[in-house]
């Protein structure tokens, strides 16, 4: 029976690797096209920039050809760079694995991809041999041999590791991925030493000198710059750990002229940045267990504020052991900041006192501060779309437009709390109002911030009889002739603004008196706003220490509203004198 073409295809596809980047697709067919059953040649490419991934695919119609192209091409030089030609591996876990996968070091270096394939063959069906080597093709001195199956890795482990190839002692081991690499323990051998805190006039011949007695030195050198001045440190190899250890255990903190020379284990770069940030990431973890409820977020801070004034502001709530306002590049506040004190207590308390506050005419947010990861977790519960029970009515909200709490502190109450001499936003902060440029809602008549006469904020008597029907008690408002009525086709249109009024006492008609207040702060703002933008949000506050009924009739009439926003403004001036 005749194998279909396509899975014929499938079984002679041959992976091509190490290409030059300047090998293209033509080059590689060429390069193949001896073979008769050559169905195709690609070289991977990236979709963005178009530039070769350096390996690509050579498909044949016969698994023999592909055979014999791995016999005859693998290890062939195209464009300078040796290339590998290997069976294409379709499964990714087998790819991966490593499981028959071999690291050699410590290759002489003469050694190449076919230097190495003859050393391990003899071992097993070798699928794959890499010696890694530099940008000019110089070897590093160590590579990769990929086995067919782990038992011929584990016997060229057991044969080869501690052998002599070529007068150098190889390692031979089975290859770990990066991310399984364990730190070397107390206890791992090594020979070659890094020294640094070297004076500028330490000589090799000196170092040689000093470092010769604990054994043989198989290199030594002092890193210099171009000009051949010396960088201050340098590498001792021996040819023995033991030797190493001697010597690194004696010399580590002892003086060599002028300066105390610090002796230690080389590391490659990969080890120093793995052990630099488990040591960061153990102090952080140490820090945040150390100050866990003791540092609080505030928000909210007037640009002039600076860091000093901020733990001022704090400082009677107990010892603060860091304040700091965070600023950007151009050291511009960002208008936040932390506080950190000496226990969770203090922290609390600063929270409980500060949060709603003013502090240089703006109202701060204080809270207990979180971890990002914890705040993005708990975010992600409160908002998460479909479950049930976590949605809830908006909460009121605080200059800045985030909701009262950020991080919540023991014993503090989520809403924010009503403060004597404080203009607080309503529900439903329209978007692209800016922070401090809200309409604040009532307060209690005895909260009132500024001394108001109380016949100077009433509306005017011609005003106050338009008020028929009106009853209003106890803050619950009953509209009589304030209803809006449906417009006979015969009567002239309204003007917009008249509509907006209607539409005003329409929208708020159902509501609560908290709320009606809210919405009619709303409107007030906006329209003293255009009259006083600089004191928009103080008079809007003051207007609504006045009843519903007489609100509307400000909304009617610009001129009564003009009036009152007139008489506002004395009465700040006066209270300031």
């Amino acid at each position: 029976m005749a194998v279909p073409l396509t899975v014929a295809a499938a079984r002679a596809s041959l992976y091509v690797g190490d290409l030059h980047p300047d090998v293209s697709d033509g080059q590689l067919l060429e390069l193949f096209l001896e073979f008769k059953s050559l169905t195709s040649v690609r070289i991977c490419r990236d979709s963005s920039t178009g530039r070769s991934l350096c390996y690509g695919y050579v498909n044949f119609n016969s698994p023999q050809d592909a055979i014999r192209a791995i016999e005859v091409k693998n290890h062939f030089k195209l464009n300078g760079k040796m290339i590998r030609v290997m069976w294409t591996h379709r499964d990714p876990e087998a790819r991966k694995s490593g499981k028959a996968n071999v690291f050699v070091k410590n290759l002489a270096e003469p050694i190449d991809n076919a230097g190495l394939h003859e050393l391990f063959q003899k071992f097993g069906k070798i699928l794959s041999t890499k010696v890694v080597t530099s940008e000019y093709g110089k070897s590093k001195g160590y590579g990769f041999v990929q086995f067919e199956s782990e038992d011929s890795a584990n016997v060229a482990i057991e044969k080869l590791n501690g052998s002599t190839v070529r007068d150098k002692l190889i390692y031979v081991g089975k290859f770990v991925k990066k991310s399984e690499r364990l730190l070397p323990g107390p206890d791992s051998k090594f020979t070659n030493l890094f020294m640094k805190n070297l004076d500028p006039e330490t000589t090799e011949e000196l170092l040689q000198e000093k470092f010769a007695p604990f054994g043989n030195i198989v290199n030594l050198a002092v890193a210099k710059d171009n000009n051949g001045v010396s960088k201050g440190f340098g590498f001792v190899n021996y040819d023995n750990p033991d030797d190493a250890k001697r010597a690194m255990e004696t010399m580590n903190g002892s003086r060599l002229g002028s300066k105390i020379i610090y002796v230690a284990r080389a590391q490659k770069k990969a080890e120093r940045e793995k052990i630099l940030h488990h040591q960061f990431e153990e102090k952080r973890r140490q820090r945040i267990l150390k100050y866990k409820g003791s540092n609080i977020y505030v928000k909210n801070i007037d640009d002039d504020v600076n860091d000093e004034e901020l733990r001022h502001h704090f400082s009677s709530c107990g010892t603060i052991t860091s304040a700091k306002v965070m600023r950007d590049d151009k050291g511009i506040s960002k208008g936040f900041g932390f506080v950190c004190f000496s226990a969770p207590e203090e922290a609390n308390r600063a929270v409980n006192i500060f949060h709603g506050c003013m502090f240089h005419r703006k109202l701060l947010y204080v809270a207990i501060a979180q971890r990002k990861e914890d705040r993005q977790a708990q975010l992600k519960v409160q908002y998460a779309p479909g479950i049930a029970g976590l949605a809830g009515p908006p909460t009121a909200v605080i200059p800045g437009g985030y909701p009262p709490y950020y991080y919540e502190a023991t014993g503090v109450v989520s809403q924010l709390p009503y403060r004597p001499g404080l203009v607080y936003q309503p529900l439903g902060l329209r978007p692209g109002w800016r922070p401090n440029g809200f309409a604040p809602p009532t307060r209690p008549a005895q909260q009132a911030p500024f001394s108001v006469p109380a016949t100077s904020m009433r509306p005017h008597r011609q005003n106050r009889s338009r008020m028929n029907g009106q009853a209003i008690s106890q803050g619950n408002v009953r509209l009589g002739k304030f209803m809006p009525q449906a417009q006979h086709p015969s009567q002239p249109m309204v003007s917009s603004k008249e509509s907006t009024t209607r539409q005003v006492r329409f929208a708020f008609a159902a509501q609560e008196w908290q709320q009606q207040k809210q919405l009619l702060g709303e409107h007030i703002y906006r329209r003293v706003h255009k009259l006083k933008p600089s004191l928009a949000a103080k008079i809007t506050g003051m207007l609504l220490e006045m009843e519903i009924g007489e609100l509307l009739l400000l909304l009617e009439s610009p001129r009564s509203l003009f009036a009152k926003v007139e008489e506002a403004v004395q009465v700040l001036k006066n209270s300031k004198t």
